[in-house]
């Protein structure tokens, strides 16, 4: 079976490990281990008699729901079958401009969407030896990209919390290129894992420039993968244009529903920002002390590390013997096989993944 370029494919890794799907344990995708919330389930099953109805094409309580949540007024909000959904309407209108800088490395999706429609992609990489991101490198290496397009209209994609190291970068660096690049898009994938107090979101902005485009995810934090649910956050008329180019009813009438849910559901939302924190740092902490291994600190629910052996026949020693999955990084062509990155999930399950790395690396 082919080598997936996403993480969380159970049934490849079940093959491989010889053992039900529901046995792995997933390191690989990137979702909350607290989820779903009771809340969204509930919701879900509230509307299983309206399932004989088409959804609504506007979705408005959906879009309400949105706009109560940022603030925003509903038609500066576009739900979407997932945020890849919405990444490939992304594309469609990057590859209208001269070029896209592309920050990397970087999920793979954006290369997928780039080109499909030919896009002219220009790649900034960011990471050095030590895998130290800093908002000073961002503006210097865009700064050089953007040089040598002199004055034609490009755009810049990039996401933050950045996705696989983890990086946060202050709004405050970020502001500037809104003023340089025809359009912008921040994908905000894993924004919501950030406590409030210490989030980056360009959200609140978003109204000051016509050239933003935000990009959001209600499956990671709200652990509903299944449903397939994202929203952009831009401009009315570039949410009506993206409108006329894709297929009706993209979003589901139980996801639509359990969003609307997962929006109000506070007390789960503290959960995770209480969680999160100390289960990231045990990850880390025993990561860091095994030897041959160097993880990465990260602002997000998942943590890059880099290994001084091959991290794919690491990938298939964990599976083989103790039936995990880790996320390989063969699919982020900067960082090959010597990096792989793990999603923190709940104590129990963080230290088995430990003891199972000490295991396979010091060959017991």
């Amino acid at each position: 079976m082919r080598q997936p370029a996403h993480g969380g494919n159970l049934a490849w890794a079940a093959a491989l490990a010889g053992c039900p799907p529901d046995a792995i344990l997933d390191f690989s995708a990137s979702i909350s281990p607290l989820g779903p919330p009771n809340s969204a389930i509930a919701a879900i099953k509230s509307q299983l008699g309206n399932l004989k109805h088409y959804p609504d094409p506007n979705y408005s309580e959906l879009r309400l729901a949105l706009s109560h949540f940022h603030q925003l007024p509903p038609e500066w909000i576009l739900p979407g079958n997932g945020s890849a959904e919405l990444l490939t309407l992304v594309g469609r209108e990057l590859a209208q401009l001269a070029a896209t800088i592309l920050i990397t490395p970087a999920f793979g999706d954006y290369y997928r969407t780039l080109a499909a429609y030919n896009a002219n992609v220009l790649e900034c990489f960011l990471i050095g030896s030590k895998q130290r991101m800093l908002d000073a490198e961002l503006k210097a290496l865009l700064s050089i990209q953007h040089s040598k397009l002199g004055n034609t209209d490009c755009g810049l994609l990039l996401n933050n919390p950045h996705n696989p190291t983890g990086k946060i970068f202050s709004r405050d660096s970020i502001l500037p290129y809104l003023e340089q690049f025809a359009l912008v898009v921040v994908d905000e994938a894993f924004m919501d894992f950030v406590p409030p107090n210490d989030e980056q979101s360009l959200i609140p902005v978003v109204q000051e420039y016509a050239n933003l485009v935000i990009l959001r995810s209600l499956t990671k934090f709200y652990s509903l993968p299944g449903l397939r649910l994202g929203y952009a956050i831009a401009h009315p008329d570039c949410l009506t244009k993206w409108q006329l180019w894709r297929d009706p009813w993209p979003v589901n009438t139980l996801a639509a529903a359990a969003a609307i849910a997962a929006l109000q559901d506070t007390e789960f939302q503290q959960q995770t920002w209480a969680w999160l924190p100390p289960a990231r740092n045990q990850l880390f902490q025993g990561l860091a002390e095994i030897p041959g291994l160097q993880p990465q600190v990260s602002a997000a629910n998942f943590l890059l590390v880099e290994s001084q052996g091959s991290t794919l026949q690491l990938q298939q020693q964990l599976l083989k013997h103790h039936q995990i999955l880790i996320r390989d990084c063969l699919s982020f062509k900067e960082l090959g096989d010597r990096f792989f990155r793990v999603a923190v999930r709940e104590e129990s399950d963080n230290q088995r993944l430990l003891t199972a790395l000490n295991s396979v690396l010091s060959g017991e």
